[in-house]
């Protein structure tokens, strides 16, 4: 039998493939997937700085979070909006020519939604989550909505280069404590396979109803009858990777998120 023409069936499907991947940041992303600007070690390394702009990401989601250029802040995609909350805890609207380091995002349909059996603080939160998530294999999209009895969130300054690492950077973190405090988390669960390319486990940014402050969630406490928990299960993973120096040259092998044992994450 000659192989002759399955090589060639094989180069077309690689080619096709090849032009999916320099074109896809540019079509809208289906539902029920996760679209992700570079890498979380990435960022853990200081890479700052990035090449995709948010009306380029709001193609591929209205729901989601990231951070912008300079680690400028906390970002909160939200019903297709795209807020910046910065080291005050003050929230401002994104144009679309801001560009981002980090982020994630999808084209939020929840299939599933939640009621809270008690009082719940937020490692009680995710171990609650995890009893009803159907598989730890998949990524999920979680909004987390209501009035909070209480909630611990933080938000870091913008950097300058040279840039340090994050976990240099953390220290200088400002955290914010409310109580009864309206508002949405907004989140991701991905397995832990994904580590190094983003976070093992949960990660949570707040913005308030009013649009009055938010930031990076660390800590809080959870009623039942007051918070609304909706899921989007994600079945397939896109990665857009920064055409950046800094991206192309730093040294990603062995970073992984244990530089920020000790430190509010």
């Amino acid at each position: 039998m000659s192989f002759k023409p399955y090589i060639w069936l094989i180069s077309l499907i690689t080619a096709g493939l090849m032009l999916l991947a320099v074109g896809f940041s540019q079509a809208a992303a289906p539902p029920h997937s996760l679209f992700q600007t570079s890498t979380l070690s990435a960022l853990l390394a200081g890479v700052y700085d990035g090449d995709l702009n948010l009306g380029t990401l709001r193609r591929q989601g209205n729901f989601g979070l990231g951070t912008v250029n300079g680690l400028d802040g906390e970002m909160v995609a939200l019903e297709g909006q795209f807020y910046r909350v910065d080291h005050q805890g003050e929230v401002s609207l994104l144009t679309d020519e801001r560009l981002t380091p980090f982020a994630v995002v999808t084209q939020f349909q929840p299939q599933r939604s939640l009621k809270l059996p008690t009082l719940l603080d937020f490692p009680q939160l995710q171990q609650f989550l995890d009893q009803q998530l159907p598989s730890g294999n998949l990524p999920y999209a979680i909004r987390v909505q209501g009035t909070f009895q209480t909630l611990k969130f933080r938000s870091v300054p913008r950097q300058h280069p040279p840039y340090r690492p994050l976990a240099e950077v953390l220290p200088q973190q400002s955290i914010f404590e409310r109580a009864n405090i309206q508002g949405t988390l907004v989140g991701f669960r991905t397995p832990a396979y994904l580590q190094g390319i983003n976070v093992n486990g949960y990660h949570f940014h707040f913005i308030s109803g009013d649009l009055q402050i938010g930031g990076h969630v660390l800590a809080g406490q959870f009623q039942p009858h007051q918070v609304k928990i909706a899921i989007d299960t994600l079945a397939q993973i896109q990665i857009h990777l920064p055409d950046t120096a800094a991206f192309r040259k730093v040294n990603l092998s062995g970073s992984d998120s244990s530089s920020l044992k000790g430190l509010d994450w």
